[in-house]
């Protein structure tokens, strides 16, 4: 296989870490609040208006990146024309932010080709509680489809532990001073 620039385990952290930098009350370089642009919390007046919560995560595995997103929306919403196309633009943003932020943490580019159509859930706990999950799935450039899975594994096992396996672990030979009854709660 050939070394690349970028190695796999790179490129994964690289990506944890652009989408950790995300989180409800991050904040920058110069102190102020990160914006990602893209979430509903980051709109409006914090002390005014109404609190919205709302996030998204990244779960990777393989060459591919499934980004969720979940946020609390209201029925009317819901109901309205053109819901999920919304949702799938908010989920557009969020990718586009995790570039930059990828870019600016690792002084490399990644590209993410989507994969699939948004999955939109809504929920609802009550009439007044409805929340959204979304989810959409994402190919990750520079990484193979198929990993080096030709390499064995290392035994890590200490040889002490090695010793104790061998011997039957916790069923092996009991010892002659052992006077329990069989079957005693071993």
């Amino acid at each position: 296989m050939a070394k690349k620039d970028n190695s796999v385990y790179d490129i994964i952290q690289g990506l944890h870490q652009a989408a950790a930098n995300a989180y409800d009350g991050a904040l920058g370089e110069d102190e102020s609040p990160v914006k990602t642009g893209a979430l509903r919390r980051e709109q409006g007046d914090v002390l005014i208006d109404q609190r919205v919560m709302d996030g998204f995560n990244v779960k990777i595995y393989g060459n591919m990146m499934c980004l969720t997103y979940q946020s609390d929306v209201r029925l009317k919403e819901v109901y309205g024309n053109g819901f999920e196309s919304e949702v799938d633009q908010r989920l557009t943003d969020i990718v586009s932010w995790i570039k930059k932020e990828y870019q600016k943490l690792t002084g490399k580019s990644v590209t993410l080709t989507e994969e699939g159509e948004v999955d939109v859930m809504v929920q609802s706990t009550s009439r007044i509680r409805t929340w959204v999950q979304a989810k959409k799935h994402y190919k990750i450039g520079g990484i193979d489809s198929e990993m080096n899975l030709e390499e064995e594994s290392k035994d890590r096992v200490e040889e002490s532990w090695r010793s104790f396996l061998d011997l039957g672990g916790w069923k092996g030979k009991r010892p002659d001073n052992d006077t329990r009854p069989k079957n005693s709660g071993e």
